[in-house]
């Protein structure tokens, strides 16, 4: 009699445990505390821009003007470097060698000047001899113009051969200046921030999806900020502007505006990648803050606050974009 109770009695177990599993299981999840609190604007008006640090001379993305396999690397990153510093060689064994060919072409031509003025001499003396008797019957009028046809001709010979030295010493130009593309230099006096090149790699010439070498001017650092051309209207280049480190709203700086580019441009996504996705147009507004005040670095996203006229007033009155105080 007791085994008849028993399947009924795991029903009612099985039962009860899936409705014990399903109402647990409809339980909201708690919401994971974000790990850093996004920044809050210092102004109860306010454009916000993402920004992007950037060095006080832009970004300088360096190339070579010739390609081939890079024989020495001269620097490394965080080197400070001058102007005209070389930075990497490109492999000039062929360019010396044609050096060496147009330099003995230089000494060839130098060999011909020397050859026709001494038979310019020549020719010259065979004439003064002729023009120098007196007795016109021992010397006919027809050798007399021969010998002074052979002079000119001599002279042109002479001239051809200076005119070979000038192209000679024009072609040991071109390949000296040959020889000086193959040394990359810095343009600016600035710090290295990125090589993406080594030793015995090809350094493709042109524009190139990753620059070789990167470099800048890092006495100061730069925010480009992104200004929407719904706000652009509100934006005043006399108004306070404050950064905040993403990831950390406790580090910011206040700004102070270099100058803003007049020309909008498609806005980027702002990851650093040559093939960013356009959504809309953007006024672009160089910010400057001093580096020592700030733990940043080039290239780190940044969250910009620009103090505002209210929508429902009036804008602000602002001069000429570009014209930075």
């Amino acid at each position: 009699m007791f085994t008849k109770f028993i399947l009924p009695l795991l029903a009612l177990l099985g039962f009860s445990f899936s409705v014990f599993s399903v109402v647990n299981s409809n339980k909201p999840l708690p919401v994971a505390p974000p790990a850093a609190n996004p920044a809050q604007a210092p102004f109860q008006n306010f454009l916000a821009g993402a920004g992007i640090i950037e060095a006080e001379s832009r970004n300088i993305n360096l190339g070579t003007p010739l390609p081939g396999i890079v024989s020495k690397l001269l620097v490394k990153v965080g080197d400070s470097v001058k102007t005209g510093t070389p930075l990497f060689y490109i492999d000039d064994r062929e360019a010396q060698a044609n050096m060496a060919v147009k330099q003995a072409d230089l000494e060839k031509a130098k060999a011909a000047v020397v050859e026709a003025e001494a038979s310019l001499r020549d020719s010259q003396i065979l004439y003064n001899l002729a023009a120098s008797i007196t007795d016109r019957r021992a010397i006919s009028t027809e050798e007399l113009d021969k010998r002074k046809n052979a002079v000119l001709i001599a002279k042109a010979h002479v001239a051809s051969a200076k005119a070979g030295i000038l192209q000679a010493q024009a072609a040991v130009t071109a390949a000296q200046t040959t020889l000086d593309r193959l040394v990359v230099k810095a343009p600016i006096e600035g710090e290295i921030l990125q090589i993406n090149i080594r030793p015995g790699e090809f350094a493709q010439a042109g524009t190139v999806a990753t620059p070789l070498i990167t470099m800048g001017k890092m006495d100061a650092l730069r925010i480009r900020v992104d200004i929407d051309e719904n706000d652009a209207w509100r934006f005043n280049k006399n108004s306070k502007a404050v950064a905040f480190l993403r990831g950390n709203r406790d580090f910011s700086t206040e700004l102070t505006l270099a100058y803003v580019e007049p020309f909008v441009v498609p806005k980027k996504s702002l990851t650093g990648d040559s093939t960013e996705r356009v959504d809309t147009r953007v006024l672009q507004a160089l910010y400057q803050f001093d580096r020592s005040k700030l733990n940043a670095y080039v290239g780190q996203q940044m969250d910009v606050y620009i103090e505002a006229a209210p929508i429902t007033q009036a804008p602000m009155t602002t001069t000429a974009p570009g014209k930075a105080q």
